[in-house]
Order: structure tokens, then sequence, then C-alpha cells
């Protein structure tokens, strides 16, 4: 008989999105089958600390104020060497006490936004060499960018609403001007999005100046750079997961989720049913004709081909139905739930996506490792003969 997998499963983080990462964490841990996984629970706390261990496979214990302190809490770390290949327990044990070392087959994050779904994670991950599920390291920082995925997709022919950008030291010098030169180039209502957060953290619509200012200086407390779009009125919501890597993609079902304001807050995301999207107000298949369906689909594995992406995203569009006009709004490569509620409706089983998602972070993994790494120069012994300075010529 074959040995279990192990699976690390890393979850919350340094991320006003920490709640909804535990939320999805524990939603993967659940769905992997147990014949054939072990699963690794890695708990980073809001301040940076990671800690692994049983009580961390069961939701209900985050309400415990003292669940650090639980016996079969510990510790660890994810080693950037390549000897270690996981986990280092109780990294800082002392005299009476061991540090040990958890060798993983496979990570499988599921932090949201920053220092989780930025890239930062797994640029760790690619240094250790372990196999993980989702986009790589550039995948990830460019769509977790709303404003350089912007830039991406229109170099790749996606559509896209015009926006401008801003920074909070240009608000915080002269939010004057800058005023003035939103309201000169854009018609009320607007958007104002951080560039680096998603679940709806920290967005505000205005429909006058006052709203504007308001909703700026909200915005540059979760982020220096900001997001201006006009807002498109007359529209509707329209979400695609879309799976695969290499050459193999498959868009899912299409969705079109329905909000009780004038977009999916954070509170219509994650608080009015407690499973997250998956309790939202939706209709699958979106009520749309065959071909802006079709045309949606195609859209969303060119906007995962842009982004280099590769496991698993969620797209959302904004459309008018009744003229065919399609944006791309924003795209979600750890999506809440991971979008299970749409693979579903493609006949996939919870156990089987993420099966399905292990398969593609080993198939990545095994890709990559086809690079070489090694390339053998005469430089140093060039450099120990006439000193550093002298290689590339005069200092």
């Amino acid at each position: 008989m074959s040995r279990r997998s192990i699976v690390a499963v890393l979850f919350g983080g340094r991320s006003v999105e920490h709640d909804v990462s535990i939320v999805t964490g524990q939603q993967i841990i659940e769905g992997f089958p147990a014949d054939r996984y072990e699963v690794v629970p890695v708990y980073i706390t809001r301040d940076g600390r990671w800690f692994t261990g049983a009580p961390l496979l069961q939701l209900e214990n985050f309400q415990d104020e003292a669940l650090l302190e639980k016996d079969g809490i510990e510790a660890c770390l994810l080693s950037p060497d390549t000897r270690h290949h996981g986990l280092v327990i109780k990294p800082l044990a002392g005299r009476f006490s061991r540090s040990r070392v958890q060798r993983l087959d496979v990570a499988f994050p599921a932090l949201h936004g920053s220092h989780g779904e930025d890239g930062s994670l797994q640029g760790l991950l690619e240094l250790a060499d372990i196999p993980y599920v989702g986009c790589a390291t550039l995948g990830s920082a460019l769509s977790n960018d709303k404003i350089m995925t912007k830039l991406a997709l229109r170099q790749a022919g996606v559509p896209v609403l015009d926006d401008m950008w801003l920074t909070r030291e240009a608000w915080t010098a002269d939010p004057d001007e800058l005023v003035a030169e939103i309201c000169e180039r854009f018609a009320f209502p607007l958007f104002i999005k951080p560039a680096c957060l998603g679940s709806s953290i920290g967005i505000g619509r205005a429909d006058d100046e006052a709203l504007l200012r308001a909703s700026i200086d909200v915005a540059v407390s979760f982020d220096r750079r900001i997001l201006i779009e006009p807002a498109l009125t007359d529209c509707i919501e329209i979400n695609c997961a879309v799976m695969g890597y290499g050459d193999d993609f498959e868009a899912s079902p299409l969705e079109q989720p329905l909000g009780w304001d004038d977009f999916l807050s954070y509170e219509d995301k994650y608080l009015r049913g407690g499973e997250g999207m998956k309790s939202a107000e939706r209709i699958i298949p979106a009520p749309l004709d065959a071909e802006l369906y079709a045309r949606i689909q195609a859209l969303s594995i060119e906007a995962f081909k842009a982004v280099d992406g590769r496991g698993i995203v969620r797209i959302d569009y904004l459309t008018r139905p009744q003229t065919g006009e399609v944006y791309l709004n924003e795209i979600n490569t750890l999506p809440g739930s991971l979008a299970f509620y749409l693979w579903h409706e493609a006949g996939y089983s919870r156990a089987q996506a993420l099966e399905r998602l292990v398969e593609l972070a080993r198939a990545a993994h095994a890709d990559k490792r086809r690079n070489s790494y090694d390339y053998q120069t005469d430089l140093l012994s060039i450099a120990s003969q006439r000193g550093s300075k002298g290689v590339k010529g005069k200092g």
C-alpha cells in the first residue's frame, strides 16, 4: 500500500483577509480524502508567527483565545534550505527539546491578500523547492496588483475599464489637484480601490466630490497605491473560474452573483451566510446568451495565460448583456472557498478539485526541474588571479 501524500495547508497570515483565509484553509483541509492525504495545518498569526499541530485542524478552536497554548501546538517555520524540503518544527528549541523536520510533498497556500497571495509566500516555496498549489511568483504578484493586472491585460487585448491611479504620497501632498484631475477625466459615480487588496476591503463608491475624498482617505490607509475607475451602470457581475497549467486549461460554468448593494461588499461575501462566496445569492449558470457565455469563458482562459496563471483563479467581469460589452474587473488567484461551488457545477466534487490542483502543482514543479541551474565558468579562477575589481575592467 502506497503512503499518503503529505500536504501542508497554510492559512491565516499578515493580512486584513486573515479571517477569510482561516475559513478557506479549513474548507481545504476538510476536503482532502484521509485515506490518500495526510494534511499538515500551518497557521500564520496576524503578526507573522507560524504554528502547526492537530488543534489547528478544527475551525471551532479558532474561537479560543488560548488556541496557541493548547497541547499539540508547536512553533514552526518553512525552511528555504532544499535539504529540509519542508517545515522545521520548534526551530528555537532549547536545551531540553529538539527541533525536527516535517518533510512535505506539496504545499497548499490558502492565504488571501498580503504576504500570501501576492507572490511573497510563493517565492519562499520556490527557494524551498517544494511543489505548491496555485499561481507562481509572477502570476501571483501581477494578479494581486490591480494596476499591473490592467496593464498586462490591455497588452493581451483583454477588455478592461479605463482608470487612473495615484499614490498615498501624492494624495497627502496635494489632494485638491488630484481631485480636480479625477473630476476632469471621469464623471461620477466612481469606484476607489486599494491596488493590492481583495474581499472588497477598502473599496468605496463615490457619487460626488465629498465622497470621493472620503473614499480615497479610507483606501490610502490600506495601500500606498490607489486605483480610480468609473462605475459601470446598468451592468451585471459575472464570475468564471479557470483551472489548469501549460496548455491545458478548463473554464468553469459562469455565475451571476446577486449582491445587496452596488457591489458585493465584505459583508455580502462572508457574513450573510457563513460560508464565503458559496453562501451568497447567485444564478448558475448565468442567464446569458450562448455567444456571450462562450466569449467570457474564452476571455477567462486568455486572461489566465496573460498573467502566467496556473492552478486555479476566479475572474470577475462586468457586462451589459444587452450590448455585449464585457470588462474584466479582477483576477483572484486564491478565490474564497476556491470557487468549489463553480467546479461542482462542472462535475467536480471538492475532493476531485483538490486532487486536480495537487496534480497541477506537481506537474509545474516537475516542469521547473527540467531547467538547468548549473553553469560552470572560469570566472572564479580568473577573479582569484586578477582580483575582483579586475574582472570587468579597472574599478
